[in-house]
């Protein structure tokens, strides 16, 4: 199949783009956003669960799982290491890769790997990015179950990876 693709918007972190192709004798456009992937992490101490509260615009402070950008060159799993020590301090030494999805298939090419982090050590402060607001913050396992289900968690990724978790541990 050939497929026809035009740059309308080139972002910092996101292009747009016009895909045009021929699908059994049907002509289809589509627009598209072109993003990297991503890797979320789901970082356990015990019975309680690392979380970021961070600035999202233009919602505002949300609770969520590390999660960041795979960069040019870097696996998933390299860069779920540096996002878990970036945004918290910490280090794991198990990490166990939980799934992939889509998080807005038909629209964003974009893939997110989701891991589950354990025996976890402190090893430093967080390192942020320049523009990133964000402090760390625990919650009990069973209390942050009852904040998905109450829907005080909104983030895809947050809500993929724990709840692929909590299923594979039944």
């Amino acid at each position: 199949m050939k497929i026809n693709k035009r740059k309308k918007f080139k972002g910092k972190n996101v292009h747009v783009v016009d895909f045009e192709t021929n699908l059994t004798g049907l002509k289809i456009k589509h627009e598209m956003i072109e993003q990297g992937n991503a890797v979320a992490v789901l970082a356990l101490d015990k019975d309680e669960i690392i979380l970021v509260k961070e600035f999202r615009f233009p919602i505002g402070y949300v609770l969520e799982i590390p999660a960041g950008n795979v960069d040019k060159g870097e696996t998933p799993l390299k860069a779920i290491k540096r996002e878990l020590l970036e945004e918290t301090g910490y280090k794991a030494k198990k990490i166990k890769h939980l799934m992939r999805f889509y998080p807005k298939l038909g629209y964003n090419t974009q893939i997110i790997d989701c891991y589950v982090a354990t025996d976890l050590v402190k090893a430093s402060e967080p390192k942020l990015e320049d523009g990133e607001l964000l402090s760390v913050k625990k919650v009990k396992w069973n209390k942050f179950l009852k904040m998905i289900k109450e829907g005080k968690i909104l983030g895809s990724y947050t809500i993929c990876a724990t709840l692929s978790y909590e299923l594979q541990r039944k």
